[in-house]
């Protein structure tokens, strides 16, 4: 059986080392040719300046997806090594520890006065941003270091929202009932998770077209209407709101996935980064499709709109006559459409590749958990310079928010950390390519059919890591002269 399965991978895996080997004297000859260019590092208000990074490493690294992507699947088939793998788990009981039991009252006071402090020095603070503890709080402890320790560590958001916990506080107020969820109505299941579909695209247009990173007052105005709009939810709805419509805890639920420690019941569990994704037990909702998709789009669209390629495009668009905000929003609804059309018909072709009985509709919504670590990756590349380099700015105003010093304290990133930027965006796909590769195997029969399945998907995460490399490689208009 060997010798025969043996025999019909061998012209496959000579022809991707073909095409390897081909890319790889491409690679060498694009080298040679080219110049440096600019990696998307992230800025707040042109602290930071972009870290160069030259056009061959983007293009090698690309390369090197393809080539891994194509050999990983074709030899790697050992079903016996992926659930080893997947199902590595270590627990650790804290039904009776104190650390789990202060956290769960402790977290979230702590998370109100955070969220009450922003507000109040987003208001009566400092107007240069990097001097205010509203806008640092919020665009470099929480979206970029909170957000990451979600998924390289563990999700904690569920313990700290303070949304969900004023929520409580104000449905018990008017209840006059210690069970919050009484007084909730159902929200229909026709909704599904469409609604933090729409609103996470809000949110971050708003980032893009609104001063709310450079303006704390803004901020201020902006954080005080989401937090009206989500208790009002949350009381009229329950829990289901968080669960299905908060786009902030639906972001922090996936993301949260791919940590290696998982809050488990009274413990937690630790495993292999993304073998929760692996394992996830049924596919995903169209609804939670969508979302996923349209996480992967905003990591890029957030992106693309602080490089210049974009400030070029917006202006020769104005000077027509058309809003750059109009603009702004068509792009954030239509390329999050192009990604979910581009996703949705790679599903169609994997169920022709399989050969399979299943739909469409299912291989989508099988597979999506493995889109994940892509959005994560680019997420790691995007903001991982950002939060260092206004780390120590952060720190020196959260200790001192009523007299910051005169001179904010700003970490300048060394030239080789934009290899580094690249290498989060290839190891994203990579994991990816694994947690993919592993649920093919739970819902297709025999070897050679879970490999022709991932072929189309392979293509499109090739193409999207391929799109995330050329972002991250664009100079940013804020830090050019």
């Amino acid at each position: 059986m060997l010798r025969t399965l043996a025999r019909h991978l061998r012209p496959a895996v000579a022809a991707c080392l073909r095409q390897f080997g081909s890319l790889a004297v491409t690679v060498v000859g694009v080298a040679a040719l080219s110049r440096p260019v600019l990696a998307h590092a992230g800025s707040l208000a042109g602290s930071l300046q972009s870290a160069p990074v030259p056009f061959w490493l983007v293009v090698l690294s690309g390369g090197g997806v393809v080539g891994v992507s194509f050999l990983f699947s074709s030899f790697v088939t050992d079903t016996e090594i992926l659930d080893a793998v997947a199902n590595q788990r270590r627990r650790l009981d804290l039904s009776k520890s104190l650390i789990r039991s202060n956290l769960s009252y402790v977290g979230p006071v702590v998370s109100l006065a955070v969220l009450a402090a922003v507000v109040w020095f987003g208001v009566t603070g400092p107007a240069v941003p990097l001097a205010n503890f509203a806008v640092l709080t919020v665009w470099v402890g929480w979206w970029a270091g909170f957000t990451m320790f979600t998924y390289l560590v563990v999700n904690l958001w569920p313990l700290v929202n303070p949304w969900r916990a004023l929520a409580r506080a104000v449905g018990r107020s008017l209840s006059w009932q210690s069970r919050f969820s009484r007084e909730s109505r159902p929200l229909s299941e026709r909704v599904g998770s469409w609604p933090a579909v729409v609103g996470l695209i809000t949110l971050v247009w708003v980032e893009v077209v609104s001063p709310v990173a450079s303006n704390p007052q803004t901020l201020a105005v902006a954080v005080l209407g989401y937090t009206a709009v989500t208790v009002g939810g949350a009381v009229r709805y329950g829990s289901a709101w968080f669960e299905r419509i908060d786009p902030v805890t639906r972001v922090f639920h996936l993301y949260g996935l791919l940590a290696p420690i998982q809050r488990d019941g009274d413990g937690i569990s630790v495993s292999v980064p993304g073998s929760v994704l692996a394992r996830y037990p049924k596919p995903m909702r169209d609804g939670e499709v969508a979302f996923v998709v349209a996480l992967l789009w905003v990591t890029t669209y957030d992106g693309f709109v602080a490089t210049v390629a974009w400030q070029e495009l917006q202006a020769s668009v104005v000077a027509v006559g058309i809003p750059g905000w109009l603009l702004s929003l068509a792009i954030a609804f239509v390329g999050f459409a192009c990604f979910l059309a581009v996703y949705r018909v790679a599903a169609r072709v994997a169920r022709r590749t399989a050969d399979t009985y299943v739909t469409a509709d299912f291989v989508a919504r099988w597979f999506a958990p493995a889109l994940l670590p892509i959005a994560a990756g680019y997420h790691l590349a995007h903001f991982l310079g950002y939060f260092l380099g206004l780390a120590p700015a952060f720190v020196a105003v959260a200790t001192a928010p009523l007299s910051p010093p005169a001179a904010i304290p700003v970490l300048a990133l060394p030239s080789w950390f934009g290899a580094v930027q690249l290498g989060f965006v290839v190891g994203g796909h990579l994991l990816a390519i694994w947690i993919a590769h592993t649920r093919s195997f739970d819902v297709f029969p025999g070897r050679l059919q879970p490999l022709r399945s991932q072929y189309p998907f392979v293509a499109v995460t090739v193409l999207y890591t391929m799109t995330s490399l050329w972002v991250v490689a664009q100079p940013v208009a804020d830090s050019l002269p």
